[in-house]
């Protein structure tokens, strides 16, 4: 065999090998797409470094209800809450969610992020915050907390302007700048600081049980004494980018929500040992809130933060409800259910 043909056959060597490279890379893209019937669809997930509330990824793996809709949920490790939403924008993970006033002044500014499927939503007895003092503490009242140092873990959002909205609820007119804020990277230092009297109150994500079987500390309030049931949504949202994309993958990621949102009410301890097991953490340091039946999200939960959003000036006037959420693609909540 000459130069000339030896140097053809390569060519054709190289040719047929890039041809089978791309086969394989548009069969992995059409998996990637959900195009594939046989292969899920992977979404990308994330979980919270203090692992201290149920992981519906987690749960919706665990029960099958994922594999169910053809979807799998690959996590990507730790998001810090403050970069969830970046995260969706940038891609690095599919669907992200938090307390609904991160997603609404996330889009007031400029985020094409929108809310598909609800997740908690509170109750009397499971409340998205609790506002704690010192056991035995002569703080008793909002009007107790005026001149006090109030512990929170973030300026802004549901940390700060809960205990502004009680304060005017009890009768305090411009509350900002009656108590001075603390912020502290974690609850845990939050709780440490309560506990040496470096703040008074102290704001956390947990509920009354969970205050009352620590023994050390009093509850002051909670977000269902400000607005009952309708302050603590915390959506899943995907980047308007997505769901263009992938309409179809987000209606069935909608299904899986709802499904697993319903199981978690009714198994809530069975759903935190599955947390505590995917998480390699002691079950007893998780609990379970309370998850919106069928995902459906309730426009007066997005109203009640864009009002207390535009009155302590973190957003402008003019966003409505619909420009946040949509429930297009729950079917559950079209049937009226």
């Amino acid at each position: 065999m000459n130069k000339a043909m030896v140097k053809k056959l390569a060519v054709m060597i190289a040719v047929l090998w890039s041809l089978v490279l791309v086969s394989g890379c548009s069969a992995k893209n059409k998996s990637a797409e959900g195009g594939n019937p046989n292969e899920p669809f992977t979404l990308k997930v994330y979980h919270n470094a203090d692992i201290t509330s149920v992981n519906v990824f987690w749960v919706a793996e665990e029960m099958g209800f994922a594999r169910e809709e053809n979807l799998a949920f690959e996590d990507v490790g730790v998001v810090p809450s403050g970069e969830i939403l970046a995260s969706v924008v940038s891609g690095k993970i599919d669907v992200g969610g938090a307390h609904v006033n991160r997603t609404i002044a996330g889009i007031n500014a400029g985020a094409k992020v929108k809310a598909v499927a609800a997740a908690t939503e509170t109750l009397k007895d499971f409340p998205h915050m609790c506002y704690v003092t010192a056991k035995g503490s002569a703080i008793q009242s909002a009007q107790d907390v005026v001149g006090k140092k109030v512990g929170l873990t973030a300026y802004g959002g549901c940390n700060e302007y809960t205990p502004y909205a009680w304060l005017q609820k009890n009768g305090i007119d411009n509350p900002k700048g009656k108590f001075e804020i603390i912020i502290l990277p974690s609850e845990t230092k939050l709780l440490q600081a309560l506990e040496q009297g470096q703040v008074d109150v102290a704001g956390i994500h947990k509920d009354q049980v969970w205050v009352a079987e620590q023994g050390k500390y009093d509850l002051l309030f909670t977000d269902y004494d400000v607005w009952e049931t309708i302050g603590g949504a915390t959506p899943h949202y995907f980047s308007e980018k997505f769901i263009s994309e992938h309409p179809d993958v987000v209606e069935r990621y909608v299904r899986v929500i709802a499904k697993t949102n319903n199981w978690v009410n009714a198994n809530r301890e069975k759903a935190a040992e599955i947390t505590a097991k995917w998480g390699n953490v002691d079950p007893i340091r998780v609990r379970a809130a309370n998850y919106a039946q069928n995902a459906v999200i309730k426009p007066e939960t997005v109203q009640v933060w864009i009002e207390l959003l535009e009155q302590f000036g973190e957003i402008k006037p003019g966003l409505t409800p619909d420009k946040i959420y949509t429930n297009e693609f729950n079917k559950l909540a079209s049937a009226g259910t």
